[in-house]
């Protein structure tokens, strides 16, 4: 698991039930499974992804989060986690809506787009920007949804999530020292728990 994240293992209960959607590698689902005995799977999609996870030991399912999360029952799991997925999705409101169906509580992680370092990038190179952090170019990348941890809170209140714990997450400085006073425009990926 990426050193960043560790805090995400203190909001999942030992032994727990946990869905991650889009697995990608399936690390973070092997960590858990090992240091915390979740039982879990993962869904993906991208055929060499999954073959990391089946060599990681991971349960793993090919699946289109885009389509229908209708083959998971209600309440499901204790907790279903999205990493970096959010804003790829055709209708991130819906996919947050089944994420809290499917499990009593969620996990979710994503790129603040609002950061001040995205804004100067695209205002003084007049260009949507490349970084570590979103590493595509305008027409390769995966992220269609671009939002900022101001819209998230938004989507939150009016859908009547609760959130449970968020932690904002910036490496460089300035910006780990105002991530807290300013997390608009200082954080760099953002990470929520909710439930309903």
């Amino acid at each position: 698991m990426n050193q960043n994240f560790n805090f995400i293992s203190d909001w999942i209960k030992p032994g727990s039930r946990l869905l991650d959607l889009g697995c990608g590698d399936g690390s973070l689902l092997a960590d858990l499974t090992k240091n915390h005995s979740i039982r879990g799977y993962g869904l993906e999609i991208d055929s060499q992804s999954i073959e990391d996870c089946i060599a990681r030991g991971v349960n793993v399912i090919e699946q289109d989060l885009n389509n229908s999360l209708d083959n998971f029952a209600d309440q499901s799991f204790d907790t279903v986690i999205m990493t970096q997925a959010l804003q790829a999705m055709r209708h991130p409101h819906l996919v947050l809506d089944e994420m809290l169906r499917i499990g009593n509580q969620c996990i979710i992680t994503f790129p603040n787009f609002g950061s001040w370092r995205t804004r100067a990038y695209l205002a003084f190179r007049g260009r949507m920007p490349v970084t570590k952090q979103l590493a595509y170019e305008w027409y390769d990348t995966p992220n269609i949804h671009f939002f900022t941890y101001s819209d998230f809170e938004a989507l939150c209140s009016e859908r009547n999530i609760n959130v449970l714990h968020r932690k904002f997450i910036a490496e460089q400085f300035p910006d780990n020292l105002l991530k807290s006073l300013w997390p608009n425009l200082f954080t760099e990926t953002a990470v929520y728990h909710l439930s309903r």
